[in-house]
């Protein structure tokens, strides 16, 4: 089993429902996604996914949450826009993508700073 891992950022804000502190006003932050998936083959060339092809799943995910107010984004009406929920989103868009290849998402980590960070991954 092979694990392939890229990462990228985005600008976004948000506020959190039902917090009761500071998180609950407007806020944003510089996320950093670090998305990993594993493959079970590798091509002929001994790739299992080659990373600029990966870059480029999770970017066009990213792309939709970049520069953005999370909660006005369809996905987070029905829960909050948390670091954890948007792993998940990340992680099942990410899925939905693999579907066609060998490939399938282990983990997708999201970062509010260099110190905080949530991950999501299917038991």
């Amino acid at each position: 089993m092979y694990e392939i891992t890229v990462s990228m950022d985005f600008a976004a804000a948000h506020r959190l429902k039902n917090y009761h502190g500071a998180c609950e006003n407007l806020h944003g932050h510089n996320f950093v996604v670090e998305a990993t998936v594993v493959c079970t083959e590798l091509n002929e060339a001994f790739i299992g996914i080659d990373f600029k092809e990966l870059k480029s799943i999770l970017k066009e995910i990213v792309d939709k949450l970049d520069h953005t107010y999370l909660n006005d984004h369809e996905y987070f009406k029905q829960t909050n826009p948390t670091s954890e929920m948007i792993a998940k989103y990340i992680f099942e868009n990410i899925k939905e993508k693999l579907r066609h290849i060998n490939c399938k998402p282990h983990s997708v980590s999201v970062f509010e700073s260099k110190n905080s960070k949530a991950t999501y991954r299917e038991a």
